[in-house]
């Protein structure tokens, strides 16, 4: 996904659209993705992983192909509702798979060192990507290509291969053990219980909540990020071409941070001697790293655009690092019945808290306000695990009643104790950022997701 990333926008652009219908393009990739977000995590949790993934790849590869060779709106338009659909339907099958396989062996198992590993893998793919998808066009040239395929058009071809390859490992490779057999009435039925079971799990335990308002707070920053960089390339360059190849340098550059910090994750942990210790230390570094972007926005010359670039790195790096920690918590907590559905809830706070974010700092004028009101979210974000993680008591079990997942042994706190830490100070906390994953303007790749 990563191949799209530097050409989609301008690809948009080349088939005759507007800036304003672009972005109504973009608006309906995010608002399909965060629809259909929680009823897919359901369904890959009733049906199961290889099923919803084999499902998301081939729809990434239908969308790709329409955006690649498509010429007329509506066609454009059918390409990114289809990845919204694609970036919902992959949001915690894979990642789910995995805790299941691992704990099917031992459930006592380190999670941790292969939440790692599989962040810092799709962070440096989509750096690779991004480097690969903004020279590809370059190198192309004005060369001759066939039919409605542009030089823009071949990176996303190359990535609709990549996709094929994918969907074939997905089904040769992630063996899940035998479900029982699925029908259309016990799929209808099993959605909508197992959605409501993950929605009164983050209300009822404490932990849980704390990852999921973490979310929200990693999704406001990465909002901030993602909106303001590009327009702050193109005015340090002086022009928006060279704006734009400066912010794609950045972008791959923010992937590589965040693969860093992946990798470091259970040394984090080691080092302060907890995971909630080394989500605290995380996001700290990326609400610095967004007020060093902020006390920098109206200086000029090499020194304060250093800061700059040291600040975006810090924020990837940041989350980086908090990613792995706070969901091998968060698997800690869950169970399988409800897994992919957790991982959907805290994609989708991720997503609504950028939503609301964008447009609240698009609203605000230009200079140090708006980065300054991120880092601040970000900040609210890593004072929720100044306190120790809340004591799971018994460990989760499947709810007997067939709606899904029950979390025993937490606390029953409810919207006040979660107001109270979405303003800072943990009475029911939350958190969750994972690997930052591009937004829609990125082709919905998986920051991570990311995030």
């Amino acid at each position: 996904m990563g191949l799209t990333i530097a050409p989609l926008v301008l690809l948009l652009t080349e088939r005759g659209m507007t800036v304003a219908a672009v972005a109504g393009l973009l608006a309906a990739h995010s608002l399909t993705a965060a629809v259909l977000e929680l009823p897919t995590g359901g369904l890959s949790d009733v049906l199961g992983r290889r099923a919803v993934l084999t499902a998301a790849g081939l729809l990434n590869l239908a969308a790709l192909l329409l955006l690649a060779l498509g010429t007329t709106t509506w066609v454009l338009a059918a390409g990114t509702v289809l990845m919204g659909a694609a970036r919902a339907l992959s949001s915690g099958p894979a990642e789910a798979w995995y805790v299941d396989t691992v704990q099917a062996a031992s459930p006592e198992a380190d999670l941790r060192t292969g939440l790692a590993r599989g962040s810092a893998a799709t962070s440096a793919a989509l750096a690779a990507g991004t480097l690969l998808g903004g020279a590809l066009p370059w190198l192309l040239g004005h060369a001759a290509l066939p039919g409605p395929v542009l030089p823009l058009s071949v990176p996303p071809l190359l990535g609709a291969a990549g996709l094929l390859v994918f969907v074939l490992y997905v089904l040769t490779a992630l063996r899940e053990p035998p479900r029982p057999a699925a029908t259309v009435a016990g799929v209808l039925r099993g959605i909508p219980a197992t959605v409501a079971a993950g929605l009164r799990l983050g209300g009822r335990d404490r932990l849980v909540r704390r990852v999921l308002l973490a979310a929200a707070a990693a999704g406001s920053g990465l909002a901030a990020l993602e909106l303001l960089t590009p327009g702050r390339a193109a005015a340090l360059t002086g022009a928006p071409e060279s704006g734009a190849a400066l912010f794609a340098g950045l972008a791959c550059a923010g992937f590589v941070c965040s693969a860093a910090g992946s990798h470091l994750a259970p040394l984090a942990a080691r080092l302060t001697g907890s995971g909630e210790r080394a989500v605290l230390a995380g996001f700290a570094a990326g609400a610095g790293g967004l007020t060093l972007l902020g006390v920098t926005a109206a200086a000029d010359g090499p020194a304060p655009a250093a800061l700059a670039v040291t600040g975006y790195g810090l924020v990837y790096l940041g989350f980086g690092i908090a990613g792995p920690n706070e969901n091998e918590l968060l698997h800690g907590r869950v169970p399988s019945a409800g897994r992919a559905t957790a991982l959907s809830v805290q994609s989708l706070a991720l997503q609504l808290a950028g939503a609301l974010t964008g447009l609240v700092v698009s609203a605000l004028p230009a200079g140090p306000g708006p980065w300054l009101l991120a880092a601040a979210v970000l900040l609210a974000g890593a004072l929720l695990w100044t306190r120790p993680a809340p004591a799971p008591g018994s460990p989760p079990r499947p709810d007997t009643t067939g709606s899904g997942v029950r979390a025993e042994g937490t606390s029953e706190a409810g919207t006040a104790g979660a107001a109270t830490a979405a303003a800072g100070t943990d009475a029911a906390g939350t958190d969750a950022a994972g690997t930052p994953v591009p937004g829609p303007e990125a082709a919905g790749a998986a920051g991570r997701s990311g995030r």
